[in-house]
């Protein structure tokens, strides 16, 4: 696909909102899931 700038790029023809937000819970997941494993390892260690 072809843009004319970015603020067209960042919109997505107007799925930018579905697009960008899927992205974001994505990485709030993954974010959640490594500080999960973390939080975990360190209390195995404690045992």
């Amino acid at each position: 696909m072809n843009w004319g700038s970015a603020s067209e790029f960042f919109a997505m023809g107007g799925y930018g909102l579905y697009v960008w937000g899927s992205y974001a819970v994505t990485l709030a997941c993954i974010a959640i899931e490594l500080v999960s494993l973390r939080l975990r390892r360190g209390a195995a260690g404690k045992l």
